[in-house]
């Protein structure tokens, strides 16, 4: 995490700058929107020109306009099956959007197996079929009605998406069975581009004003956990979505930076939350986003040999980091012995550790 390590302290932003003009999509002053992130973290300095997708002037951010290079490229004819952009992720594709190759397909019919399903939908190009614990269940029928199609390139999505029929902002497609023919299947492609919102990129965002939301629904895109959480706790000017670095599919997890710290307390202290937005209804976890490259804020490093901190206290009394030595030390004080210090546990997910003292 050493892109977080490296940002200075979050400046507090102005109450007036309501979080809600932004997502209405009319307010100017956030024309200098714009998204990016790297695999240890999120910058919101990077300028336009550095931006892969180019992400133009925010004026709607439910539909950007789209980049000129793409308006160029939909002028030549597409060949989905030229051979030519094999591996290139900067190929220009049809509409304009970037998905990933793994797609959510719902409804299936409960004798389909794993076989028909790649005969349904390998007309777009080469893919596997999964669904959790597949392994373990050694079947080949989807137990729960739902799989996940895994595409070799993303241009077979886009073939996929222009074949489906829309239906109320969904899109179905239709599949067969031994004993039904022709069932329409929800089809949920995931845009890449619905996984960041930085809503004001002049600010630096605060790690230390950031939390870890776990069991975030997939289908949940960031603009809508911006949203949920600035509307429960205000003060959000940064939402993500975790997804993992091979298909950029949704991890379940998401991060939230508020620009004041009365806005973080609040939602730490909530721990867990019900996300409720359209058929979304879910309880979540929140938690302290934990930096795993952070010095003791206690010694600085002199107590542990210059070793980053082993341990963070999400107790509001102390919000600071420690090594085991300081931890030690300051929390065998009268009123500090019940905290329990946070530590990383695979990737993002911080855990309780148990107590100290």
């Amino acid at each position: 995490m050493s892109d977080m390590n490296s940002l200075p302290l979050c400046g507090i932003v102005s109450e007036q700058q309501n979080v809600q003009d932004l997502f209405n999509g009319v307010d100017k002053n956030y024309a200098s929107f714009h998204r990016s992130r790297s695999a240890t973290g999120y910058n919101a300095h990077s300028h336009v020109s550095d931006n892969p997708r180019n992400i133009p002037v925010l004026f709607d951010i439910t539909k950007p306009p789209v980049p000129n290079d793409v308006n160029n490229a939909r002028s030549a004819p597409y060949r989905p099956h030229s051979n030519d952009h094999r591996g290139n992720p900067h190929y220009p594709v049809p509409d304009g959007e970037r998905y990933s190759r793994k797609v959510f397909v719902g409804g299936l019919p409960p004798d389909i197996d794993e076989d028909e399903i790649v005969l349904s939908f390998r007309r777009f190009g080469p893919l596997a079929v999964d669904w959790p614990h597949k392994q373990e269940m050694k079947s080949r029928f989807p137990p729960k009605g739902y799989a996940f199609l895994l595409y070799q390139e993303e241009s077979s999505v886009h073939r996929m998406i222009e074949a489906c029929i829309e239906e109320d902002e969904k899109l179905y497609f239709c599949v067969s069975s031994p004993t039904v023919k022709g069932k329409p299947v929800q089809i949920r492609p995931w845009k890449l581009s619905d996984a960041d919102l930085v809503l004001d990129a002049s600010m630096t965002l605060d790690p230390r004003k950031t939390v870890f939301i776990g069991g975030v629904p997939r289908p949940l895109k960031a603009i809508e956990l911006a949203m949920m959480m600035d509307k429960l706790y205000g003060g959000v000017c940064y939402a993500g979505i975790d997804t993992d670095p091979e298909l950029k599919y949704p991890k379940g997890a998401g991060r939230v930076s508020f620009s004041n710290l009365h806005s973080y307390i609040a939602a730490i202290n909530t721990r867990f939350v019900q996300l409720q937005l359209g058929e979304i209804d879910k309880r979540v976890e929140v938690k302290p986003y934990v930096i795993d490259d952070q010095m003791c804020d206690e010694c600085g490093g002199e107590q542990c040999g210059g070793k980053f901190a082993s341990f963070f206290c999400a107790n509001v009394a102390c919000l600071q980091y420690y090594c085991e030595s300081c931890w030690g030390t300051i929390h065998c004080y009268p009123g500090r012995e019940f905290h329990k210090p946070l530590v990383k546990e695979g990737g993002d997910r911080p855990k309780t550790r148990s107590r100290w003292c």
